[in-house]
């Protein structure tokens, strides 16, 4: 896992791995969940993988875009 930089302060994110088709995220405590080109599109998948190394975002971008798309 590597951790998420959270420049913003007010991140519940704490972690991800990025794998080919898929970014898995960690959140504060709980589990992870696992975000594929087959359940979230690979747009999605591709923009948190950006948004996650950028370290800005990506929880936003989970609650508005792909919330319940998990695997």
């Amino acid at each position: 896992m590597s951790p998420y930089a959270n420049l913003r302060g007010n991140s519940p994110v704490i972690g991800y791995e990025i794998e080919p088709t898929r970014i898995t995220v960690w959140f504060k405590g709980g589990k992870p969940y696992s975000y594929s080109y087959n359940k979230a599109g690979r747009g999605n998948v591709e923009e948190m993988k950006n948004l996650a190394r950028s370290g800005a975002g990506l929880s936003a971008y989970i609650t508005r875009n792909v919330r319940f798309l998990y695997d």
